[in-house]
């Protein structure tokens, strides 16, 4: 069963950064398209962004300009940068594997104002 482990959730102020990463226990993480999604206390989970096998990012407009994905094939793990943080990214964030749809563990990120 492939695993994969969010990290770098945090307390931050607003307006900082945080960069989060996405660990696989797949070898073949490099060639899977991997989404990651957050949820916010009493609210739905929600896409935040994806990136494809090739390196093709999309992002949720309430993120996009602040937010950016990237991949390190060889470390099997995807990171997403969050900068200008505001109060209302505050949530769990997970990554999930888009090719056999298996989730993280989350992490929490939280913003104060």
């Amino acid at each position: 069963q492939v695993q994969l482990v969010e990290s770098g959730g945090g307390l931050v102020q607003a307006g900082e950064s945080l960069r989060l990463s996405c660990a696989a226990s797949d070898r073949f993480f490099s060639s899977k398209s991997v989404g990651w999604y957050r949820q916010a206390p009493g609210k739905q989970r929600e896409w935040v962004a994806h990136v494809s096998s090739g390196g093709t990012a999309n992002f949720a407009d309430s993120v996009k300009g602040r937010f950016t994905i990237s991949r390190d094939n060889a470390k099997n793990t995807v990171y997403l940068q969050m900068n200008s943080l505001k109060s209302e990214d505050t949530a769990t964030y997970y990554c999930r594997d888009l090719n056999t749809g298996v989730w993280g563990q989350g992490t929490q990120v939280t913003v104060s104002s």
